[in-house]
C-alpha cells in the first residue's frame, strides 16, 4: 500500500504529504496520530508538534525555517507561518567517512565515446561556432540556417509545415481553427551527411562588447571552455574586429586553460573581409572541410572513469528532494565509486546545506574555498537588497518549496554522499575524480552553461514542474520527480522516478537505472529529448547577482 506521508529525517518536525490530504483527516505515522487542521496538498508539509513563534523547523535533518507565529500540530506549513532560516557553518575539521555503494555490477563496463588527443573522452562529437561579440549573431543565424538542414541536423519541422497550411487556408478563405498541429505531416528529415559528427552548434550570446572589461573576460573564458570541452571536435570563430573581447584574448584564455589545445580552429574577422558574403561563404566552406576530417573519428570503448556528469535541478517541486534528486545522488555515488567525476553547482541552492558539504571536504583548503565563494556570493546578493532566501520561484513555492533552505536541502541530494574532492570557481576546469562543487547561479541555463564550462560531458537535470532546458554541447537528460509530469510532458522527459513516490522502486534501484541510461547516452545509443529537440540553451553568467 502506498504511504500517504513521509518523514525524511528522524530530526524533522514536519511530515511531507505524498498525496492530497483533507482537513480533519487523522493521519497515522510512526505510532502517532495527527489530526489535520488544514487541507495539505501533495508535496506540502504539516507540523507534527505545536509550534511557538520563532521555533526552528527541520527538514532533511537541517534547519530550513522558523515559524512566524504559533501553529498547531497538524497545521500546514505556508509562506505566512514559515520564513527562511539556516544554521551557521564553519570548518570543524571533521574526519568524514564515506560508505561507497557496491559497484560490482558495473565493474569493467565501458561506454563508446570520442577519444581526444589529451586523453579525455567525449560523449558526443560536435563542431562549434563561437562569436566573439553579439554583432556576429546574425551571421551565425545565417550559417546555421544554411548548414543545419542541408547536413541533416534539423529537427522534423512540423511547425513550418503547419504554418504553410495556415497560409494556404488563409488564401483560400478557409477556417484556420480546422487545422491542428497533430494532423500535419512534417517535412522529411535530411539524412546526415557526416555520421560521426553529432551536430553543429552555435553559441549566440549578448556579450563581447559594452558592459565591463570583466564581463568580456568572463565571456572569453566561457567560450574557451566550451571549445576545450571533450564533446567538441572543432571550432569556427567569428569576430567583428573592434569588440572588447578580442580574438587574441580568447586564444590566451584557451592556452591558459589547456596549453596542449590542438583541435582544428578557424578564425574569421568581418572587418578584414571584402564582404559579408565572403565571410559567410568562407566560414561555411572551411567548416565543411573540417567536418570531413572530424567525421573520420569514430566512437571507441572508454572506461566509466571518463564520465563527467553535471547534476542540476530546475522547475523543482516538493518531491524533488524525495525522488529524483536522491536517485540522481545515488547515481552520482556510483560514478564516484567507479572513479568518474560529478559536478554539483547552483550555489544559491546549497544555502542551508553548507555545513554538511564543509564537513565532507577532503581537506581544509577545499572547505575554506567553498565557504569563501558561498559567503562572497551571498554578500553580493545582499548588497543589492536581495539574498539567497529569495531564490524559490512562484512555481517552487506553489508546489511545496516554501523556503530556499528547503529547496537547497533537497537540491544538495543530487551530489550524493561522497567526499567533496574539489571546489571550482566559475569556468574552472575539473581535474580531480570525485565530487566537485562548481560556483554558478541557480538559474537553469546559467547553471548548465557553467557546468559544461567546467567540463561536464553529460548533464542529469531533475524537474518536478517541467522545463525544456538543454545545452549546445552537453547532452542533457531530463529526470521527472513524479509520473504525472512524465506522462504530461513526455516530449521532454527521459526518465521517470515517480515509482519512488509510489513505493514501487527504491532510490538505489532508480539510481542504477539512471546510470545505465547515462552509459547508453554516452555511447550514442540513447538520444535525450533535449538533444532531439535542439534545445541548445546558453547563457554565460556575468558574475553579477543571479539566483
Amino acid at each position: 500500500m502506498k504511504a500517504r506521508v513521509l518523514k525524511i529525517h528522524p530530526k524533522d518536525n514536519v511530515l511531507v504529504a505524498l498525496t492530497n490530504l483533507k482537513k480533519g483527516e487523522v493521519i497515522e505515522y510512526g505510532g502517532s496520530s495527527y489530526t489535520l487542521k488544514d487541507d495539505v496538498d501533495a508535496k506540502h508539509k504539516f507540523f507534527i508538534n505545536d509550534m511557538k513563534s520563532g521555533d526552528p523547523i527541520f527538514m532533511y535533518g537541517v534547519l530550513v525555517g522558523k515559524t512566524q507565529f504559533d501553529v498547531l500540530r497538524g497545521g500546514r506549513m505556508t509562506t505566512e507561518n514559515t520564513k527562511h532560516a539556516t544554521g551557521e557553518y564553519d570548518y570543524r575539521g571533521v574526519k568524514y567517512e564515506w560508505h561507497a555503494p557496491d559497484v560490482s555490477k558495473f565493474s569493467g563496463r565501458t561506454f563508446n565515446g570520442y577519444h581526444r588527443s589529451d586523453g579525455r573522452v567525449g560523449t558526443a562529437n560536435y563542431w562549434l561556432f563561437v562569436p566573439m561579440v553579439f554583432c556576429e549573431n546574425r551571421n551565425m543565424d545565417v550559417i546555421r540556417e544554411a548548414l543545419h538542414n542541408e547536413l541533416g541536423y534539423g529537427v522534423t519541422d512540423k511547425y513550418k509545415a503547419y504554418t504553410r497550411q495556415l497560409v494556404k487556408a488563409y488564401k483560400e478563405g478557409s477556417d484556420l481553427e480546422s487545422f491542428r498541429i497533430g494532423d500535419i505531416k512534417p517535412d522529411p528529415v535530411q539524412q546526415r551527411v557526416f555520421k560521426n559528427v553529432d551536430g553543429i552548434k552555435f553559441l549566440n550570446h549578448q556579450g563581447g562588447c559594452g558592459g565591463t572589461r570583466q564581463d568580456a573576460e568572463t565571456l572569453g573564458r566561457v567560450l574557451a571552455a566550451y571549445a576545450d570541452n571533450p564533446n567538441v571536435g572543432g571550432v569556427t570563430v567569428l569576430s567583428l574586429g573592434c569588440q572588447n573581447l578580442q580574438v587574441r584574448d580568447f586564444l590566451k584564455y584557451m592556452k591558459e586553460r589547456n596549453p596542449g589545445f590542438d583541435k582544428p580552429m578557424h578564425v574569421f574577422e568581418q572587418q578584414r573581409t571584402q564582404s559579408e558574403e565572403q565571410l559567410v561563404s568562407d566560414a561555411i566552406r572551411t567548416t565543411f572541410e573540417g567536418l570531413i576530417e572530424l567525421n573520420k573519428l569514430e566512437r571507441k570503448p572508454a572506461p566509466l572513469t571518463e564520465l563527467c556528469i553535471g547534476v542540476k535541478c530546475g522547475g523543482s517541486d516538493g518531491f524533488s528532494g524525495i525522488s529524483a534528486n536522491p536517485a540522481v545522488g545515488y547515481c552520482s555515488d556510483l560514478v564516484v565509486a567507479l572513479g568518474g567525476k560529478i559536478l554539483l553547482a547552483e550555489f544559491p541552492e546549497l544555502c542551508g546545506a553548507e555545513q554538511e558539504l564543509v564537513d565532507r571536504a577532503v581537506d581544509e583548503a577545499t572547505a575554506r574555498k567553498f565557504m569563501r565563494l558561498m559567503r562572497d556570493y551571498s554578500e553580493m546578493a545582499e548588497k543589492v537588497g536581495s539574498g539567497f532566501h529569495m531564490n524559490p520561484s512562484p512555481g517552487n513555492i506553489r508546489d511545496g518549496l516554501i523556503t530556499d533552505a528547503i529547496k537547497s536541502a533537497g537540491a544538495a541530494k543530487k551530489g550524493g554522499t561522497s567526499p567533496v574532492a574539489d571546489v571550482l570557481d566559475y569556468t574552472e576546469r575539473v581535474s580531480k575524480p570525485g565530487l566537485s562543487l562548481v560556483c554558478t547561479p541557480g538559474n537553469d541555463v546559467e547553471a548548465t552553461t557553467g557546468k559544461t564550462a567546467s567540463g561536464a560531458t553529460l548533464i542529469l537535470f531533475t524537474t518536478g514542474l517541467g522545463t525544456p532546458t538543454g545545452n549546445p554541447v552537453c547532452p542533457t537528460i531530463k529526470v521527472a520527480t513524479n509520473s504525472s509530469l512524465a506522462k504530461r510532458m513526455s516530449d521532454i522527459i527521459d526518465i521517470d522516478t515517480g515509482a519512488i513516490i509510489e513505493g514501487e522502486k527504491t532510490i538505489e534501484e532508480m539510481g542504477e537505472e539512471i546510470l545505465e541510461y547515462c552509459i547508453r547516452t554516452a555511447s550514442g545509443e540513447e538520444i535525450p529529448k533535449a538533444v532531439q529537440l535542439n534545445q541548445d540553451d546558453f547563457i554565460p553568467w556575468k558574475r553579477g547577482v543571479s539566483l
